[in-house]
């Protein structure tokens, strides 16, 4: 192919996705001759963050989604949105859009991307179908599913077909609005491109444990639609049919490469635009980037080899010598709850490839490294259930381990390298290219200290952000090697970090904010450091958190001990210890979720929220929970949130020990415990786990000979397995071990880290953890021991202090002037017997509750 222009003047950019925008980030960041850059886009709004799409359904707007502004506000930078190119004029150098505008170039760069395919079949255009691609595609899928639910008035039926990564988000985002998923698969397993069959089938059963149901080997034949003219029903082509209310197609994306091939330009018959490794088309003035850019035979619909392409175009548009290295197919799911991961050579297709495997049935764990022959260099790998090791494992590929392979596999192994530091040409983070020399040199050459400096450098962790661990490492061991203190500052008021501050607080015997940053700080404080001191000063003084200073250090849920949802009002969540309740206790309940006409629903920590509280009703719910005999159950705090038990062998035939006893006592002993990061715990009366305690921050799981007692698990965006830290207690060893284990974690973990991460930094790991808890191998058990039993012997009810607390009831109003007017803005629908915010779209349309009018308490 031929030479392109080196010094272009002026630069047309066909397409404003996420690669058209690394481009121009990358080219106007780094140029320094004239240069003027017209970015053409046929969606209505500026680039956005297509690979947290998804996150559109819990909660992120558009806006939040979009990628920087300052990229394309610069200067040398001209944005046309919403007027798509409809042809190129390669004689004349031209492009002319869909509004009639002619545009010349030097340098015309297609990132015109992909569209998302559909499958062939009758009935796949009917209304209740969708592609799953741009932001007008899912807020037209959840417009829909929120106008078929109040239609039907049923929770609906939902098929995704297509189970690769995006079907597998698409089927999570279904479930995450109150359908029933079900994932449509042709081949015989899920991630078939990811995934070997074991890892497809271990996958299979964590979705289906999730609620999620998976048909695999399934082709579909046709859609059918019902009265109404939408779709009802898949059919296959064994003959059966598969209800679904709504129909998501993941099955791929095709390149959009119509412009190249309407100007005559090489396009591959399989589709995309022909380039080479410098992104040039068969055009000298015509690059190609993304997924419309066809590079060995290959289109890729990752966004990690588009931004390396746009790399690679914009170092050559700057005169510079760049090469494209090739597609790295690497990929993690990201779907709450089911952690998978596969990168390099996953299947193994190298010849003489070795097979390093480790399963956990029972944990739904499947992990498998391939390796060179001589069982030395790392080719590729499969994580499915805990891919905690993702993150250290994917810059090794190609490299040699250093280490047993096993150490990577097993439970223990978390997510550092065994094998030390990485290689300077392993990739840390393949989203932008940058390796583990290029942060290096941003740490020796450009004066970055931490990982939000070499962010801005490099780019690394910009996108998907499972890399940031891995930065950080490497940051901290360069920093190490100049002799720098890797700083560990709570925040730019305090030079210590949360560990020291809470030794130091403890030592000085300091009870008020403005006496600790006297002592040890500067300034006035901020958001991160008030909330962290406040927790910090519940465990060592023990005030309401409304006292004095201690309300103004409160994050917003914590400074009205309530939990702030979407629409501005409160959840009220009671305490229910084990989730046990007499008869008594849900009739109160339930007159007031009536008498307030609160949304009701049973919590996965076995409690019920009642949402839609305005704030000036809370001190009246509560006033009424209260004399119900019921108290806070801290839903709003860093703090023991719920103790989850099965009925053990109060009634289960199974059951060996009494599992609610034990979860009332733990949840009753730890009520109003602040720390560092939320807790949980589990209580199961036998190994069958009803209790799912192993997924809790303190698991307790109940043997013939006692408890065994796990430790370090969690929920949440990374999900860990809690890890077995003692066997067989008696009670009164089970409490004492849980004592030490939270207070341990409340004095040395840092601001807003988990216990999982906790016990994985911990220098000794598990056995380090066990010297200290059971061997005193520190010197501090009495102390511990002493912490916990002040913190029970002072324990109050917020709620009931609250309210015999005239001055503490003032700061629950909506308005200063009408103490009991409600906030004229929120308004509510009817579905399934219950009312849930408006959206913005039925405010238009008319027909909704008004809070305060329809919805105005009986009291």
């Amino acid at each position: 192919m031929s030479e392109v222009l080196l010094t272009p003047q002026e630069i047309v950019v066909v397409g404003a996705g996420m690669v058209a925008h690394r481009f121009v980030e990358s080219l106007i960041s780094r140029a320094e001759t004239p240069m003027h850059v017209t970015v053409i886009g046929d969606e209505a709004r500026r680039p956005y963050d297509r690979v947290g799409l998804t996150g559109f359904f819990s909660g992120a707007t558009p806006e939040e989604l979009e990628l920087d502004r300052s990229v394309f506000d610069d200067f040398r930078v001209r944005f046309l949105a919403d007027d798509r190119v409809l042809r190129i004029d390669r004689s004349a150098r031209t492009v002319t859009t869909r509004s009639r505008t002619s545009i010349p170039y030097d340098t015309l760069v297609l990132a015109t991307g992909s569209y998302a395919a559909k499958v062939a079949v009758d009935g796949a255009d009917l209304p209740g179908c969708f592609v799953y691609r741009t932001l007008d595609d899912v807020q037209g899928l959840k417009d829909f599913v929120e106008r078929r639910g109040r239609m039907l008035g049923r929770p609906l039926r939902g098929a995704v077909i297509g189970g690769g990564l995006l079907g597998l988000e698409a089927a999570g985002a279904l479930q995450g609005m109150g359908v029933d998923a079900t994932v449509v698969q042709y081949s015989d397993r899920l991630m078939s491109a990811q995934l070997d069959s074991a890892g497809g089938g271990m996958l299979k059963r964590l979705l289906e444990a999730r609620g999620i149901s998976v048909r695999t080997g399934s082709r579909t034949t046709r859609l059918d639609p019902d009265d109404s003219g939408a779709v009802t029903a898949l059919e296959f082509q064994d003959g059966s049919i598969e209800r679904a209310d709504v129909v998501v197609f993941t099955v791929g994306v095709r390149p959009r490469d119509e412009l190249a091939r309407n100007a005559e330009m090489q396009v591959d018959p399989r589709g995309g635009v022909i380039i080479d490794d410098r992104c040039s088309t068969s055009d000298p003035h015509i690059l190609a980037i993304g997924e419309v850019a066809n590079f060995d035979g290959r289109c890729v619909g990752l966004v990690a080899p588009g931004y390396a392409m746009a790399e690679v175009a914009a170092t050559r548009l700057l005169g510079g010598d760049a090469a494209f290295p090739g597609y790295d197919d690497s990929s993690k799911l990201k779907l709450s709850g089911v952690d998978v991961a596969s990168f390099g050579d996953a299947m193994a297709t190298t010849p003489h490839a070795l097979d390093v495997v480790y399963a956990d049935p029972v944990a739904g764990v499947y992990k498998k490294l391939v390796l060179s022959d001589d069982a030395q260099t790392l080719l590729g790998g499969i994580l499915v259930g805990d891919a905690a090791a993702y993150g250290a494992l994917r810059p090794l590929v190609g490299a040699k381990l250093g280490a047993d392979p096993a150490a990577y596999l097993l439970p223990e192994g978390g997510n550092e390298a065994p094998g030390g530091e990485l290689p300077d040409e392993a990739v840390v983070c393949s989203c932008s290219n940058v390796t583990a020399g290029r942060i290096r040199r941003a740490v020796h050459d450009e004066g970055c200290t931490d990982a939000a400096a070499v962010k801005g450098c490099t780019k690394a962790g910009a996108t998907c952000g499972s890399c940031v661990l891995m930065v950080k490492k490497v940051v901290g061991q360069e920093l190490t090697k100049l002799g720098q203190t890797v700083s560990h500052a709570l925040c730019e008021h305090f030079d210590i970090s949360r560990r020291q501050l809470f030794d130091a607080v403890r030592v000085a015997q300091l009870t008020t904010f403005s006496g600790i940053v006297e002592r040890f700080g500067r300034g006035r404080g901020c958001d991160i450091c008030k909330p962290a001191i406040a927790s910090i000063l519940s465990v060592l003084v023990g005030a309401h958190v409304l006292d004095g200073e201690n309300a103004t250090l409160q994050d917003t849920n914590d400074h009205v001990m309530a939990n702030m949802q979407k629409d501005g009002t409160y959840s009220v969540v009671p305490r229910m210890a084990g989730g046990e309740v007499t008869p008594e206790g849900l009739i109160a309940i339930g007159q007031i979720a009536k008498d307030f006409a609160l949304y009701t629903k049973i919590t996965g920590g076995q409690r019920i929220d009642m949402f839609g509280a305005r704030l000036e009703q809370l001190p009246v719910i509560w006033q009424r929970l209260v004399d119900a005999g019921f108290e806070s159950g801290q839903a709003y705090g860093k703090s023991l949130r719920t103790v989850k038990s099965c009925v053990g062998s109060t009634w289960c035939r199974y059951g060996v020990l009494d599992a609610v006893g034990m979860a009332v006592k733990l949840e009753l002993r730890y009520r109003g415990l602040r720390a560092p990061h939320k807790l949980k715990l589990g209580v199961s009366g036998c190994a069958r786990e009803c209790a799912e305690a192993r997924g809790k921050d303190v698991g307790v799981i109940a043997t013939e000979t006692g408890w065994n007692m796990y430790v370090g698990g969690n929920g949440g965006f990374t999900p860990r397995h809690a890890q077995l830290l003692a066997s067989d207690l008696d009670d009164e060893g089970l409490i004492r071990a849980i004592d030490r284990f939270f207070m341990y974690y409340i004095r040395t973990a840092d601001r807003l880290q988990r216990t999982a991460p906790w016990c994985e930094e911990l220098e000794g790991g598990l056995d380090g953890l066990r010297s200290v808890i059971f061997d005193d191998s520190l010197g501090i058990c009495a102390d511990l021991d002493a912490s916990m039993a002040q913190h029970v012997d002072r324990y109050e009810d917020e709620w009931a202090a609250t309210l015999a607390d005239p001055v503490k009831l003032e700061r629950f109003r909506s308005f200063v002037n009408a103490a009991d007017t409600a906030d004229p803005s929120l308004a509510y629908v009817s579905e399934r017997g219950q009312i849930r915010p408006a959206s913005p779209e039925e405010r238009r349309a008319g027909g909704i509750l008004i809070a305060g009018t329809a919805l105005e308490v009986r009291r």
